[in-house]
């Protein structure tokens, strides 16, 4: 019998306050919105093994049954892994060029891995990091230890 709060993440919805300029942002990052599913409203990007929304941050609020704050630190990052210290800093030059805005540079972090943040048309901030004690598979997917 399948759990009923497994542990999983289908699909990650950010508020944003434009939906088109920020639709057009993550295609300049080369991901593609799902036509099909999209709408002038809300925008879907499949990524690897989940789905990325863009809606509305008054409509998300709403949704959710909350007040619609000012934009600032929500108490979470997303990420991204790569697999070399290469790969992050062209991820984060790509992210820049496409319109992003860079938080901290990338570095050699304290925890022995390389790092640093970026932050989309809505200041949701992404890390993207090389961590060699999370290596990735053939598909590109996070291996934790056992």
């Amino acid at each position: 019998m399948a759990q009923p709060f497994a542990a999983s993440v289908s699909l990650i919805t950010l508020g944003v306050s434009d939906v088109a300029r920020s639709t057009a942002f993550y295609e300049r990052l080369g991901w593609r919105r799902s036509a099909g599913a999209s709408t002038d409203e809300v925008s879907f990007f499949a990524l690897e093994s989940l789905v990325l929304a863009l809606w509305s941050r008054a409509e998300l609020a709403a949704d959710a049954g909350l007040a619609d704050t000012p934009p600032g630190f929500g108490g979470f990052a997303l990420a991204q892994n790569k697999p070399s210290e290469e790969a992050v800093d062209a991820a984060l030059a790509a992210a820049v060029a496409g319109g992003g805005r860079l938080l901290k540079p990338a570095a050699r972090t304290s925890w022995g891995g390389y790092s640093g943040y970026f932050a989309d048309l809505d200041s949701h901030p992404w890390e993207i990091a090389h961590n060699p004690f999370f290596p990735l598979d053939a598909t590109g997917r996070v291996t934790l230890p056992a």
